[in-house]
């Protein structure tokens, strides 16, 4: 059980924290609820574009990383299509420098020309790197595209086209950050070696003068529910051909989410896992199997991809597929099967939970989902779940008028 401190400053930034004496560190986690899915179609990467940005230098701090290193710490972000996340890791003697850094970038950062030209160009070339001169690389996109019509969930957090970087001009950038990185939009979580108190003082002293803005009333089309099976196929310039599928599921708050979670591990989760162990191991026909969840917080997708053997066709291994999906749909999982994914699960949530930088990054999220004490049902919720309700589930995800299919096929 982890114990959880909360406060909410004047400006509207929600403050949570857990006590951990067990080490000697702090971490630091600023979650801006702000993703790709608040993009306009014509400015899309710009979420990922910030996080580049946000370490640019702030009003006060030329250089974030050089604090940070003098201070004998680290850091890193990260962006989804539903938020953003910034970390800092830190002895707890120098806490108070990761109150100071955090709070100067909230307050503004130091836009320029230069700063933006630097930062466009990694983001265009890191586009050009991992989603167009990579194998498989456009996927995404690909599957994406085909399974929403109208929910931003339909580009990736780098965005539609590299050219929506290349055109963004300063202000465009301006007007994004003073909308969304906002103290009455983010969440400050903290865990480590450091009392509330001190917590709440450094929080007070940083972050408090910080003025609220007005940020935009989230209004995202819901996507129209999925009726016929839709499929693509491309020819690519890859090593061999592959088979990607994707089933329209819940959000991350529905009470069905956890069934569908152990499912995609029942699917495709070690050696043991139904795809692996019957379509890899025994009856080989795939040389890989994998499955799992975009876990959004608007409805999102349960993921299957998998790569033929020389002697498998791409209608052969889908065919194989929903047979084991079918299994899934017409049978109840036995109590042993069902045991070993529970375990696998509670393992994982208590491993994670005695990580003080994982604490801080978790309470975070579900800080923004729900509330921070969620994070103590964690385990119940995944043990709750019962094989009718794993059934129930599977049936309604797993049909072909719910069904996106991409074949990838090797040009030579």
């Amino acid at each position: 059980m982890i114990h959880i401190n909360r406060h909410t400053l004047a400006n509207g930034l929600r403050v949570v924290h857990n006590e951990d004496r067990e080490t000697q560190m702090v971490a630091i986690n600023v979650l801006y609820d702000v993703g790709a899915r608040d993009e306009q179609t014509t400015q899309t990467g710009f979420a990922h574009l910030f996080e580049h940005l946000m370490f640019g230098g702030s009003l006060h701090i030329p250089e974030y990383d050089v604090p940070v290193q003098k201070a004998g710490g680290e850091n890193n972000g990260w962006t989804t299509n539903d938020y953003t996340n910034y970390y800092l890791v830190l002895p707890a003697q120098n806490a108070e420098v990761g109150f100071w850094l955090e709070s100067d970038r909230m307050l503004g950062l130091a836009f320029s020309h230069q700063s933006l030209e630097v930062q466009r160009q990694v983001v265009i070339e890191e586009f050009k790197q991992r989603y167009l001169n990579q194998p498989y690389g456009d996927y995404t996109h690909l599957m994406r595209d085909m399974a929403y019509k109208v929910h931003p969930y339909r580009w990736p957090t780098i965005g539609l086209t590299p050219e929506h970087i290349a055109q963004a001009t300063l202000e465009d950038v301006k007007t994004f950050f003073y909308r969304y990185y906002a103290p009455n939009n983010a969440i400050l979580s903290v865990s480590g070696n450091i009392a509330w108190e001190e917590v709440l003082r450094y929080a007070e002293k940083w972050f408090s003068s910080i003025p609220s803005r007005q940020t935009p009333l989230r209004r995202l089309p819901a996507e129209p529910i999925q009726t016929a099976e839709r499929r693509m196929s491309v020819t690519r310039n890859v090593p061999v051909d592959r088979l990607y599928m994707a089933f329209h599921t819940c959000n991350r708050m529905d009470p069905d989410y956890y069934a569908t979670d152990m499912l995609s591990d029942i699917l495709a989760n070690g050696r043991s896992s139904r795809l692996i162990r019957h379509l890899v191991i025994e009856h080989p026909l795939l040389a890989t199997a994998d499955a799992y969840i975009t876990g959004s917080i608007d409805n999102g997708l349960i993921q299957l991809s998998a790569t033929p053997l020389p002697h498998t066709s791409l209608e052969e291994a889908e065919a194989a597929i929903w047979k084991e999906l079918a299994a899934l749909t017409n049978e109840e999982l036995s109590d042993k099967e069902l045991e070993k994914v529970k375990n696998r699960f509670e393992s994982e949530q208590v491993f994670k939970n005695t990580n003080f930088l994982n604490n801080a990054i978790n309470l975070a999220y579900f800080e923004l989902i729900g509330c921070a004490e969620d994070i103590n049902h964690e385990v119940k919720n995944y043990r709750a779940v019962t094989p009718k309700k794993l059934r129930e589930v599977a049936q309604r995800i797993f049909t072909k008028a719910n069904a996106n299919v991409l074949y990838y096929k090797a040009s030579n």
